[in-house]
C-alpha cells in the first residue's frame, strides 16, 4: 500500500489497514486518521505518535500493556512474533531465556508493563543489556522510554507496510 493510497481510505479501511502497529491499539490509527492526507511516511508516524501522546496516562499504560514479553514464545501478534524471531529470540540458549524470563519479571513487577525495545536490528545480547540498563530507572523515565520504544516499533512496522508513492 502507498501513503496515497492510505490516504484516500475511509476511517475504518484506514484503521484496519495501520492500525495494529500499535500493537493491539487501533485506537491510536483511529484518532490519527483526521489529519489526513499525510504528504509522507515521516508525517504518518507523527501522526499517529502525536495520537498516542495525546492520550490519557490509563490510555497509554494499556497500550505499552498490550506488548507481550520479549521471548514469551506465546500470546503474540504476528508482527511481535516476526521482529522477535529476526532479533534471535527464538534461538537463546537456555540460560540466556532464564535470564531473559527473570529479567522480564522483575521489570514487569517494578513498572506494571512489559519490558518493550525495539528488537529491528538488534542482538539477544544487545536486548540483555537494555534490559539490564533500564531495570534500575525510576518508573516516570522508563514509561517515557517504554513510549519512545511503542514509537519505534511502529515505525519499523510502517516501513515494511507502507511505500512511499
Amino acid at each position: 500500500m502507498t501513503i496515497t493510497d492510505l490516504n484516500g481510505t475511509e476511517r475504518e479501511a484506514f484503521v484496519e489497514a495501520i492500525g495494529w502497529v500499535f500493537e493491539h491499539s487501533p485506537w491510536v490509527a483511529e484518532r490519527a486518521w483526521a489529519r489526513r492526507p499525510f504528504s509522507s511516511l515521516d508525517r504518518l508516524h507523527a501522526a499517529l505518535v502525536d495520537s498516542m501522546h495525546a492520550a490519557t496516562t490509563d490510555e497509554q499504560l494499556a497500550l505499552l500493556r498490550a506488548h507481550p514479553d520479549l521471548g514469551a514464545r506465546m500470546h503474540m501478534s504476528e508482527a511481535s512474533v516476526g521482529e522477535q524471531v529476526s532479533a534471535g529470540l527464538d534461538r537463546l540458549t537456555r540460560s540466556d531465556f532464564e535470564r531473559l524470563q527473570q529479567l522480564n519479571a522483575d521489570y514487569r513487577t517494578k513498572f506494571e508493563f512489559p519490558f518493550l525495545f525495539a528488537v529491528k536490528g538488534s542482538t539477544p545480547v544487545q536486548i540483555l543489556e537494555a534490559l539490564e540498563e533500564r531495570l534500575p530507572r525510576d518508573p516516570q523515565s522508563e514509561f517515557e522510554e517504554a513510549l519512545r520504544q511503542v514509537a519505534r516499533i511502529a515505525r519499523f512496522r510502517l516501513e515494511d507496510t507502507i511505500s512511499p508513492g
